[in-house]
């Protein structure tokens, strides 16, 4: 018995330590495929702007092809709700977006919950602002303040789908600025571009991304960040005007229910690997965006702490009961 119980001792010591190796091969072998990025957006946008850049660095490091793919709808809703049912080998990743993923499912039913999304890793930010096109009569924030009090809802602003930080910063500012426009959703921020310089709306609620990408076409009254953004020293912040607004994008990434840790990890450190080369950095800094690193492991605080954030603004905004 004592033999036998040393014998099965040894070979389970034996199997755990082939288990052992071989999550540990696997990790290290990871990804043994091309990776599918899914894009709940349609193309055009931050998140799709960014996952492109993201493609060349992702294939240096690990020789695999970032293969990205859009689903757009719902201003994302679509693609989380489907997120669950893909494969869950580590192989495909969906983009995040804060506070769409909170919000959504606050406002009604949406096919998801938030808790449907595993995060790995957040990597970047964009504050909202408001742009109008070169050609605008509103020069100004006070510009287009005054035409909304002439003529309530008469001013119309384009923006990235509903319960979204466009959204949100739309319904804060008539608050804050007691006026009242018409806030137009879209299939993302591309296709809100579009709108804006086709003349379907007066005017955007974008971000400093979107100035920098059409710095020739757009005009940008005012930035929710707590500074002047670097690339527009000439444009003032909201709270500079008198609004007590600080908001934007925040924009990970995901994968689907399932997906083993071991894989989540190695994503993560691919993405944050890819987060601190000089010429990502750069390339993503002249565009407008703001870098950030949220890891595995901080991924629960960071969500907690955005979920008490978000739900109070829904709350005060009247977004939600």
């Amino acid at each position: 018995m004592r033999i036998s119980l040393s014998i099965g001792l040894a070979a389970g010591a034996g199997l755990a330590f082939a288990c052992g190796l071989t999550s540990t091969a696997a990790a290290d072998a990871f990804p043994e495929k091309d990776v599918q990025y899914v894009i709940p957006f349609g193309p055009g946008g931050e998140s799709d702007i960014s996952a492109r850049l993201q493609q060349k660095y992702f294939e240096e490091i690990t020789g695999e092809q970032l293969v990205v793919q859009y689903m757009p709808g719902g201003g994302g809703a679509v693609g989380w709700s489907q997120l669950s049912d893909m494969s869950a080998d580590g192989h495909t990743i969906m983009g995040s977006n804060l506070p769409h993923i909170i919000l959504k499912p606050m406002g009604k039913e949406v096919g998801f919950q938030t808790d449907d999304l595993d995060n790995f890793y957040y990597f970047h930010y964009s504050p909202d602002a408001i742009l109008v096109r070169q050609d605008s009569p509103y020069e100004t924030l006070d510009d287009l303040i005054q035409a909304a009090n002439e003529a309530p809802g008469a001013v119309t602003l384009s923006g990235s789908g509903t319960y979204s930080a466009n959204d949100v910063a739309n319904t804060r500012f008539q608050q804050l600025a007691d006026v009242t426009t018409t806030y137009i959703p879209f299939k993302g921020t591309g296709a809100a571009v579009t709108a804006l310089l086709g003349g379907q709306v007066q005017a955007e609620w974008g971000y400093t991304t979107v100035a920098a990408n059409h710095q020739d076409k757009v005009r940008m009254l005012a930035v929710a960040a707590e500074e002047r953004h670097p690339l527009f020293p000439d444009v003032p912040t909201f709270q500079e005007l008198g609004y007590d607004m600080v908001g934007g994008a925040y924009r990970g990434m995901a994968v689907p229910e399932g997906t083993p840790d071991e894989a989540q990890q190695k994503l993560a450190e691919i993405f944050q690997q890819i987060n601190e080369t000089p010429g990502f950095r750069q390339e993503m800094q002249e565009l407008g965006f703001v870098l950030m690193d949220v890891s595995l492991d901080e991924m629960d605080a960071f969500m907690a702490e955005q979920q008490r954030v978000y739900e109070a603004i829904a709350r005060e905004a009247g977004l939600i009961d």
